[in-house]
């Protein structure tokens, strides 16, 4: 696997690190409107649940999109000024946001299979997405609550991940315009 890439990030691997952020801020914001959709808005619900799902639906396969493109590109030099800890703390934030990006979405997948009202998981409205496992209320009960707490994590580390980028950025150094491909 490549160290690193002297000349950043290319352009997919910035492209797919701010489609991802992008789909992760917009699920999370319908996720918290969804779940206060009163039933007299019953279609607005259940539209809202189907983006809230095709959005979960999309950032794995992304996320492993990125983990190929890194394998392939490798990353940019780390600046060395930015102190041996800090460098630390980011490789961390780092692996568990990636965790996160695949167990958050992996969960709210089989919190949806569980739900004790089975409505149907369809991607962008049009491809049905089975559900691999029966009606369990539950255990339905447990994956959401799980889904929910590290949907919370992981929107709370992304924004400490933008704030280390920006102050960084405010200190003069290239994290962020690398990212941002100047």
């Amino acid at each position: 696997m490549p160290a690193s890439s002297s000349d950043g990030w290319s352009r997919a691997q910035r492209w797919l690190h701010w489609a991802v952020a992008a789909l992760v801020a917009v699920g999370f914001v319908i996720g918290l409107v969804m779940v206060r959709l009163p039933l007299t808005l019953l279609l607005e619900k259940i539209l809202a649940y189907q983006a809230h799902k095709t959005i979960g639906l999309l950032v794995p396969p992304l996320v492993l999109w990125r983990f190929w493109l890194r394998a392939r590109r490798g990353r940019p030099a780390e600046d060395e000024g930015i102190p041996a800890w800090q460098r630390r703390a980011a490789a961390a934030g780092h692996a568990a946001l990636y965790l996160l990006l695949l167990v958050v979405p992996g969960l709210g997948y089989l919190s949806a299979s569980t739900a004790p009202g089975q409505i149907e998981t369809v991607l962008f409205l049009l491809i049905p997405v089975p559900h691999v496992l029966g009606p369990d209320e539950a255990l339905y009960d447990r994956l959401r609550g799980l889904h929910q707490v590290l949907a919370w994590t992981l929107v709370l580390l992304a924004a400490g991940h933008a704030a280390a980028a920006l102050h960084h950025h405010w200190k003069g150094r290239r994290v962020l315009a690398q990212m941002l491909g100047r």
